[in-house]
């Protein structure tokens, strides 16, 4: 008696063992059928779902091993794809954009130069107030607030309104000599507070979408001060905007094939580990 329940319990776990290594095999099929497909982000779910749910199935672990680097080699690949058919259209767009541009760079300082509308260089710009716009060789835009008079209104950011009440607004950035800087010349006052990144992004993208209505600009953080933002100068933005564009696509395109190189390069030495 003894003796059958043994071998019943020894069959039950048998049993138990075979079944767990089929529904294990079941999600590195499925993941193999969207491999095959490149469904690449579902093949990594079944394969990650086979790791939780069944960590003792060492021979199939192994197995989805392997399926996981050629879905990350292969994905590698056709991101290479992606960005070597894109990134002559971009490059081109990006040529002809900037001939409406003047780049400066101040190689003692800057490791990045950038692109400003000719018409808003500031050579052309003196004793006005204005908002400036302009875009890094990464892509990265920003604007800045320059205000000129007799008297300084010590400012440290501005509101943009349309009539209909629509606004957007800078973050506020305090002196410090840097980002926000003035000086004196001639007994007037110039000050330029430049806005980068999220701290000028909601406003960049709302003159932007109302270049064509007429925009309010208050200067806030100090003595209250109101222009009203000049078609030359929104202009500028919209055209600085579609460069950013484009060279944010090139500088993400040529990030995500350097990553992809690098991986694939890692993946081989693991899937060809005697390969010379």
């Amino acid at each position: 008696m003894k003796k059958t329940i043994a071998c019943m319990l020894v069959a039950t776990l048998m049993g138990g063992c075979n079944q767990s290594a089929k529904e294990a095999q079941l999600h590195l099929d499925k993941a193999r059928a969207h491999y095959e497909r490149n469904e690449f982000f579902a093949a990594r779910t079944e394969i990650d779902s086979l790791r939780a749910k069944y960590p003792k199935e060492y021979s199939i672990l192994r197995d989805a091993l392997t399926l996981m680097r050629e879905v990350d080699l292969k994905e590698a690949t056709r991101n290479i794809a992606f960005c070597d058919s894109l990134m002559p259209i971009r490059l081109h767009e990006a040529d002809s954009l900037k001939a409406g541009f003047t780049f400066e760079k101040d190689t003692l300082y800057e490791e990045i130069g950038h692109y400003i509308w000719k018409g808003q260089t500031i050579e052309r710009n003196v004793q006005r107030c204005y908002v400036r716009s302009g875009v890094d060789e990464n892509g990265e835009m920003y604007i800045a607030s320059v205000y000129y008079g007799s008297r300084p209104i010590d400012h440290t950011s501005i509101k943009l309104s349309t009539s209909e009440g629509l606004f957007a607004e800078t973050a506020s950035i305090p002196y410090d000599g840097g980002v926000n800087y003035h000086f004196q010349d001639m007994g007037a006052t110039t000050e330029v507070v430049t806005y980068k990144g999220d701290h000028g992004r909601e406003a960049i993208k709302f003159v932007y979408d109302h270049a064509k209505e007429r925009i309010k600009v208050e200067y806030k953080g100090g003595k209250p001060y109101i222009i009203y933002m000049a078609d030359a100068d929104k202009k500028a933005l919209v055209a600085t905007y579609h460069l950013a564009s484009a060279l944010t696509d090139i500088h993400q395109m040529v990030e995500m094939k350097r990553k992809a190189l690098k991986r694939i390069a890692y993946l081989n030495e693991k899937m060809n580990p005697n390969q010379e």
